[in-house]
């Protein structure tokens, strides 16, 4: 191990060796970051049951996808940046203006009017949140090592589990009870507390003043080409014909990106994701395997509530409390992997264990319907949320553990870029299958025109109105689209577990000053 730390660059060179903190110093970091890692949890679940309410005020239920898509791909692209600058400046200096930023724009995404300005609050919010995840993250990267941190996993769960538990039951009731402008509303007091404690906790982190440039070109270049993609997603098929010159100018767009995107990342030297962390067989999968598994996390997250709201046709409170389980056991599946990884010291049995687990869980919503006992519904939620909640920490420890001192920030910042790409992806593509296979389903019902919007089949909508035949008809392509979509996520999941059983089972690291400070991460 000693000889592959030997090598890192001059950049590098003069950076001071990473202290040993106590457990009283490390609880005190995590102790003020907790109410930001709550804030950026809650961000995320909150919305969850307000989706529908929102694409009927704002009429966007074609292009639903957007409104968490927007936030992913800002998101995306900030969180290298912010671990970039985070160890050049310190991680008190960008995580304070991050939550400025991010309750800004949660403001202005209460008092949005129409979709796009949605959209665009959505994007600025982004760019904030992106630091709050980032630099919490960073800032517990920096007092514990990777084999160490399942032990103050729990700190972490018990944040998400909150979320997971509060966000969905607050959003619903906020939702019915009041508006859905209120889920944004809400971030604005914990955003306020959280940068108070953070300010004062922070303050025990050493500046690195580490030298180097940021790859601003590359995370352009990268966000471009996948923003292409998700647009042919989200317009093909519905907005435009798929042999539209629209979008096959789009699709040459993201293929000319990608390929200037290899050409650039090859001639800088702090490339966002540098072309030999690809040699490694370990970073390649892990990264494979966390696009996956965050496509899988983010495409659930985006269908439930559409599901439960629009299939089974409860309100916004109710779907809030169904879409429960699968948040739980989400954070319980992240927290037992944590524990477990520090336990075994490897990790390759716990993802492979994770995926089998996700591929049983799609495979089970694929087949949920109308009137498939809630019991058993949640049962399958509960076991599809345990499996991806398993693999999202893992893959990321994974690929730390196996990078050199030099490579560490870097590796897990391109990873974590990825992953959220895979959010992303995840959301826009579960989305575009829904409404796609909906649309052509209720037309060869004979009930299309007209009707093509996913809100026709809800109390008072152009279905209803044309009386109960075309109601089941609409509810029918509904459930088709939900089955394909969660299928098509069954695939993606059978192909990480393919990846995950080539993996080398490599013992995991215990000290702490073989690293140096990772740059960000999202979720768990």
């Amino acid at each position: 191990m000693s000889s592959t730390h030997a090598a890192a660059p001059p950049a590098q060179a003069s950076a001071p060796a990473m202290p040993v903190y106590s457990h009283q110093q490390i609880i005190k970091v995590i102790t003020g970051i907790m109410l930001c890692i709550l804030l950026a949890a809650l961000d995320q679940t909150v919305v969850i049951p307000a989706v529908p309410a929102i694409a009927t005020q704002l009429n966007a239920f074609g292009h639903l996808s957007w409104i968490v898509s927007a936030y992913l791909l800002t998101s995306t692209a900030a969180t290298p940046i912010y671990g970039k600058l985070s160890d050049m400046y310190g991680r008190r200096a960008l995580l304070l203006p991050a939550l400025a930023l991010f309750i800004v724009a949660s403001v202005l995404c209460a008092l949005a009017q129409t979709l796009p300005q949605l959209i665009i609050f959505r994007g600025l919010q982004g760019l904030g949140g992106a630091g709050l995840m980032a630099m919490a993250q960073a800032a517990i990267a920096d007092v514990v090592s990777p084999r160490e941190r399942g032990r103050y996993q729990g700190y972490m769960a018990g944040m998400w589990g909150v979320a997971s538990v509060g966000g969905p039951v607050v959003g619903g009731w906020v939702t019915d009870t009041l508006s859905w402008t209120f889920v944004f509303w809400i971030n604005v007091p914990l955003g306020l507390a959280a940068m108070w404690l953070c300010n004062r906790a922070l303050k025990l982190l050493p500046v690195r003043n580490l030298r180097g440039k940021i790859d601003y070109i590359g995370a352009a270049l990268l966000t471009a080409g996948v923003t292409c993609i998700l647009l042919v997603l989200s317009w093909g098929g519905s907005e435009y014909p798929w042999l539209s010159p629209t979008i096959f100018g789009m699709a040459l767009a993201s293929v000319a990106l990608f390929c200037g995107l290899i050409w650039h990342e090859k001639r800088v030297p702090d490339a966002i994701l540098p072309p030999r962390l690809f040699r490694s067989a370990v970073f390649s999968r892990g990264v494979l395997l966390s696009f996956i598994t965050a496509t899988g996390l983010l495409g659930t997250t985006f269908l439930l509530p559409l599901f439960f709201q629009l299939v089974r046709g409860v309100d916004a409170s109710a779907s809030g409390f169904l879409v429960m389980p699968f948040l739980v056991f989400n954070v319980i599946g992240a927290f037992t992997g944590g524990q477990l990884a520090r336990w075994l010291g490897r990790t390759k049995l716990l993802i492979v264990l994770g995926i089998a687990g996700s591929c049983a869980g799609f495979a089970g919503m694929a087949m949920v319907g109308q009137t498939t006992p809630v019991i058993l519904v949640m049962a399958i939620m509960g076991l599809l949320g345990v499996g991806l909640g398993i693999c999202m920490p893992n893959t990321l420890v994974m690929v730390q553990n196996s990078s050199e001192r030099r490579d560490v920030g870097t590796a897990t910042g391109a990873m974590l870029f990825l992953r959220s790409m895979g959010g992303a992806f995840g959301s826009t593509l579960v989305g575009a299958l829904l409404t796609g296979v909906y649309s052509v389903q209720l037309a060869a019902s004979g009930f299309g025109q007209g009707a093509g919007d996913l809100g026709a089949v809800k109390p008072g909508g152009v279905l209803a109105q044309l009386g109960s035949a075309a109601q089941a008809a609409g509810v029918s392509a509904l459930q088709s689209g939900f089955r394909f979509s969660f299928e098509a996520l069954l695939v993606l999941s059978l192909v990480g577990l393919v990846v995950a059983l080539g993996l080398e089972n490599t013992q995991l690291r215990s000290t702490p000053a073989s690293e140096p400070a990772e740059p960000a991460a999202l979720g768990h």
